[in-house]
């Protein structure tokens, strides 16, 4: 029997899911002995080693060259410190609520895109970042007694990982999928090294978060693979709506693993920002 592309892409999506979570729970578990300069290291170290491998399997490591080094740069530094802000985010609150406001990450895409892809804002897509504004300020609840720094590092980690999306939109245009991978993992080993040893102090992973560590390194390839996999295969008005199912799943993980209470606001503040990102492209695929 022949699946639909519809029910391969949710398959896909089911990889994606799985693999997001398990970076977050392996995130907190190596946490107490690694800083997030130290997680990000290994884990574009061990990256690397899989880019290159399989790129060398499948013959296109040839597809690196150099021409575009200072835009994989800037592409580079801003994933890097949305990572590094998303690492410290899962540590320090519910998981549900990082998740929340890193599905604000495609609003700030739509007003990053101007500046940097020439690409105009429409009347649409105004009002989806009203409605996901609107989603976070019911997410954070900002005020003296409910502020706490791991929601701001969160968000910021969504402005990081809108910036990574933008300029790598941008390097598509011109390089290959295994440039883009290898300038990843390398640059970013290249950073997570000058960071985690500015102290002159490197933590080496223990034979009992060595797992963990691996398990953040290959997720976070996997669930990207899975997730562009699946785009190609439905359309995203498909695959949006299933990727948001990280939400409710990261938060009964947060309620069995660490006993983080259930929130309706973050969850009310979640739908509002699915609602916009949503609206978004519905109204993009309409028109």
């Amino acid at each position: 029997m022949t699946l639909s592309p519809t029910i391969r892409a949710c398959l896909w999506m089911i990889g994606a899911i799985v693999s997001f979570t398990s970076m977050a729970v392996a995130g907190r578990a190596v946490s107490l002995d690694l800083d997030t300069f130290e997680i990000m290291m290994y884990r574009s170290l061990i990256g690397m080693v899989i880019v290159i491998a399989i790129a060398s399997a499948a013959g296109t490591l040839r597809e690196v060259r150099a021409q575009k080094l200072g835009l994989h740069f800037i592409r580079n530094v801003s994933h890097f410190a949305g990572q590094n802000l998303w690492f410290y985010s899962i540590t320090v609150i519910p998981l549900a609520q990082v998740f929340a406001l890193e599905f604000t990450s495609p609003l700030w895409v739509m007003l990053l895109a101007p500046f940097v892809l020439g690409e105009r804002l429409t009347k649409s897509q105004a009002i989806a970042a009203v409605i996901g504004f609107i989603g976070i300020l019911v997410v954070t609840r900002p005020s003296p007694d409910t502020f706490h720094i791991g929601l701001l590092t969160a968000a910021l980690a969504a402005i990081g990982f809108a910036g990574s999306a933008v300029f790598t939109r941008k390097l598509t245009r011109t390089e290959t999928i295994t440039c883009i991978l290898f300038y990843l993992t390398v640059m970013q080993a290249v950073l997570g090294l000058g960071f985690a040893g500015f102290d002159g102090d490197i933590a080496l992973p223990t034979a009992a978060n060595l797992p963990w560590v691996v398990v953040i390194a290959v997720a976070g390839l996997v669930a990207h693979f899975c997730l562009t996999t699946a785009l190609s295969l439905a359309p995203a008005t498909i695959v949006m709506p299933i990727d948001f199912t990280r939400l409710p799943v990261i938060a009964v993980v947060g309620v069995l693993l660490y006993a983080e209470p259930l929130d309706p606001f973050v969850l009310i503040g979640a739908v509002l920002i699915f609602g916009a990102n949503y609206y978004n492209i519905w109204s993009s695929t309409r028109a």
